[in-house]
Formats: structure tokens, C-alpha cells, sequence
């Protein structure tokens, strides 16, 4: 594991230039109320590179002639808080568990950071994502430039973009990990088809699922899950998730557990009592066909736009045919008419984080798909209650959302264990 994570190190400094400098914080612990606090979960871009899952800790990578360095700064041993909340490594463990070529303690950090940047040309840092770190990394800037004013002087750059594209093409290991991940958030899905029915709570959904993700290794969720029965489904992103579910609505359920570090990112929508209404399916049935044409889509040296307007115009279309819009569908689709049912993109990026980093324009062009991707496919259809649209329409809103990695000829759905096919559905919810 650790050479791992040395390569990643040697992978991303080998685009940064000589005699520069990568800093990268990890995450803190977060207060909750008074004394407590929230599960503590590392900085993706601090683990991606280091491995190393305590919180108040910084990374630095140096490239000096070549050279490569890494420096790392965590929490100090302290026998009484380990006692009460666990193992430190402190630096002398961070060096000899983690391969990292220095280490100190994290209260050491105001005084020996800056040292490590004097006659260094640049420094990136991943800016926004911190704002109390961002002011710490511009005072330790300005605290080198200041020793040694015979210097030139150091200028501090973004090193998100480069984060994110390194990021963005997944490794073998990455992948099976990604892999697990959806293997078990697939099986909840199905598994939370069979406990469905009228008179269940949102809430009751919502922890069958996060029951099921824990008792499969999952035991976190990658993001609050979405349980929308009825017209809650037409809120994006809704989480009160607190609402009776009645007979003849739908259920949209967007969820997905998180292992070792990584995502997963589903969607379903199905009917609450087994079976779909004629109207129900009528729009399932456009959704459906707009999500398998835009995985068909994903597919290297197409553009990562390509999938979009595949489903604008599927959806366009469909919404023709069960008039609720009307017109010539070019004609639509330049105007946008989709938007009011149809509001959001089709998919994101997936890895460590479910909304994972990555560009998709590289010099004002669109990213063509390859090998390594991974990304969500996620179309929907929304007619809330407002909708100038046939009131038989209202309270319909579907979603439906796999995880798609390219492949070197075409794609894989890492999620497809889990039915969309609306006859699939109802006979999987009807034979418990």
C-alpha cells in the first residue's frame, strides 16, 4: 500500500515544475453539539495521496532537481488521548507505517513549514475548499519570502485542477474497491424493493437502506439519501425524508453507501404498492429509454456531452408523445422546453466523492470518455404539482441512475444487479 501511494506522490509532482511545492490538508474532526462530533472522515485528496486517516494532519510533497520528498504533519503521540480516543502513529509511525520521508508534530507546524519553502519557486494548494487553511498557506508564503529577501519571491498556485485530474482516471484497485462499493448499495436497492408498501414512513426506507449498507461492510452512506415518496420526488435534492408513503405513489430513492473510501451512486424509482399506474409507467418508460441510450453513450472518444443531448432529445420527444409539451422537437430542444420537467445534467464524475473531481473541458473543448472513467447516468423527469401539465400528471417524478465505467472498447454498468426494467420491478416487489 504505501508504494501505492508514493506513486501517486511521483505521478502528480511529475507534471508540477522543478523546484516546487505540493501542500494538501487532510479534513478536521467537525463539531456536532457541545462536546460530540461527527464521524470523522479524511480529505479524499489528502487520502488519495497519503493514505493516512487522522484528522488535523498536512502533506508535503517537495520536487526539488528532480527529487521527490514527502513531509508529513499529524497529531502528536499523547498517551492520555489515546486512551480515550485511540492510536496515534505521531511522526516516528506516519514514517515507519506510511513511508513518509519526514514527519513532525502538527503543533510544529507555523515554525518548520515555512523553512521548507525558502528558494522554492511555487506552491500549490487546493484554494476554497478550506478558508481558515487557505490564509495559513498565504502566511506561510509570505513568512519564507520574508527570510530570505535576496529570493525571488514564491507565488502560490491552484492545485485543484491538477487534484482532480489526476484523479479522474481510476486505477485497477480503485476500480474494485468502486466495484464493492456498488455491489452492496445494488443489493440494498433490491432488497429495500421487497420491503416497500403503503403505510411505511420515508424514515422507514431510509433505514432499511442504511441497515443493509452496514451489514454488507458499507456502514456509511456516501451522501444523505434521498427517500421521496409521491411529489417529494420532484424536489432534487430532497432529504426530510419524514413523509408517509401512500398507496398509488411512487418512492424515488437515491442512495449509495460508501466503502474504503470510495462511492457508489443509485437511483430507482418504483411504485409503493407494487404496480405501476398508466400514467406512472408512461413517463418510467421515457426515462428508461432516455437513461439506456445515454449509457450507450458513454464510450471512449465520445464527448462526455454526448450523453446529455441523447437524453434531451429522448425526453423531448417522449413528453410529445404523452403531450405534455407540443411542437417540432428541434424547435423544443433549441428553446429548452425540456427544463421545466428535465432541470438537471445527466451525470457527474464518481470515485472517492459521489460529486468526484475531474474537469470535463480541457481548453474550451469537451473531454472525450477513456478508459478508467467513471460516471453516474442519472436522467429524470419531474411534474410537481405546479406544472401547467394534465393534473393526471402531477406528483410524477422518476429518476433512475447507474454507475458507468469506460471501458477500453465500450462501458460497464458497475450497477446494473439492481432491476429498471418496469416488469422486473414489479415482479421482484410482488414475490416477497
Amino acid at each position: 500500500m504505501i508504494d501505492m501511494y508514493r506513486k501517486r506522490q511521483e505521478k502528480l509532482i511529475s507534471s508540477l515544475p522543478d523546484n516546487s511545492v505540493l501542500i494538501v490538508p487532510g479534513a478536521c474532526l467537525r463539531l456536532r453539539s457541545q462536546d460530540t462530533h461527527f464521524p470523522f472522515r479524511q480529505d479524499s485528496n489528502f487520502y488519495y495521496l497519503s493514505g493516512f486517516n487522522e484528522p488535523d494532519s498536512t502533506l508535503m510533497i517537495r520536487k526539488d532537481k528532480n527529487k521527490i520528498e514527502s513531509i508529513i504533519f499529524v497529531p502528536k503521540k499523547d498517551k492520555v488521548k489515546e486512551i480515550w480516543d485511540g492510536y496515534r502513529a505521531g511522526p516516528e509511525g506516519a514514517k515507519k507505517d506510511y513511508g513518509f520521508d519526514k514527519a513532525f508534530d502538527n503543533d510544529q507546524i507555523d515554525t518548520i513549514l515555512p523553512e521548507f519553502l525558502l528558494n522554492k519557486n511555487k506552491v500549490y494548494y487546493p484554494f476554497g475548499n478550506n478558508d481558515g487553511f487557505d490564509k495559513k498557506v498565504v502566511d506561510w508564503t509570505h513568512a519564507a519570502n520574508n527570510q530570505d529577501r535576496h529570493s525571488g519571491k514564491i507565488d502560490i498556485a491552484d492545485a485543484n485542477s491538477i487534484l482532480g485530474s489526476n484523479r479522474l482516471i481510476k486505477a485497477f484497485a480503485e476500480i474494485e474497491v468502486i466495484r464493492q462499493a456498488c455491489s452492496i448499495s445494488a443489493s440494498a436497492h433490491s432488497a429495500a424493493m421487497q420491503f416497500v408498501k403503503p403505510g411505511l414512513n420515508e424514515s422507514d426506507v431510509e433505514a432499511y437502506y442504511m441497515y443493509e449498507f452496514a451489514k454488507r461492510g458499507g456502514r456509511y452512506a456516501a451522501y444523505n439519501p434521498i427517500v421521496a415518496g409521491g411529489v417529494n420526488a420532484c424536489v432534487l435534492h430532497y432529504n426530510d425524508n419524514n413523509c408517509m408513503l401512500n398507496d398509488g405513489d411512487l418512492i424515488l430513492v437515491d442512495a449509495g453507501c460508501e466503502f474504503n473510501m470510495y462511492a457508489s451512486d443509485i437511483t430507482r424509482t418504483y411504485p409503493i404498492n407494487g404496480k405501476f399506474s398508466k400514467e406512472q409507467l408512461a413517463v418510467y418508460e421515457i426515462v428508461l429509454a432516455a437513461q439506456q441510450a445515454s449509457i450507450e453513450a458513454v464510450s471512449p472518444g465520445n464527448s462526455v456531452i454526448e450523453p446529455q443531448k441523447v437524453s434531451e432529445k429522448i425526453i423531448t420527444q417522449g413528453l410529445i408523445d404523452i403531450g405534455i409539451l407540443d411542437g417540432e422537437i428541434s424547435e423544443l430542444i433549441e428553446i429548452g422546453a425540456f427544463r421545466e420537467y428535465y432541470m438537471h445534467k445527466v451525470g457527474h464524475w464518481m470515485g472517492m466523492d459521489v460529486h468526484d473531481v475531474g474537469p470535463y473541458m480541457q481548453n474550451d473543448n469537451y473531454l472525450e470518455f477513456s478508459d478508467g472513467m467513471i460516471t453516474t447516468i442519472e436522467p429524470g423527469i419531474y411534474i410537481n404539482n405546479k406544472s401547467n401539465a394534465d393534473a393526471k400528471w402531477h406528483g410524477i417524478g422518476i429518476r433512475i441512475e447507474d454507475d458507468i465505467l469506460v471501458t477500453k472498447n465500450a462501458n460497464e454498468n458497475l450497477t446494473s444487479a439492481v432491476p429498471t426494467d418496469p416488469n422486473e420491478i414489479e415482479s421482484l416487489m410482488n414475490s416477497s
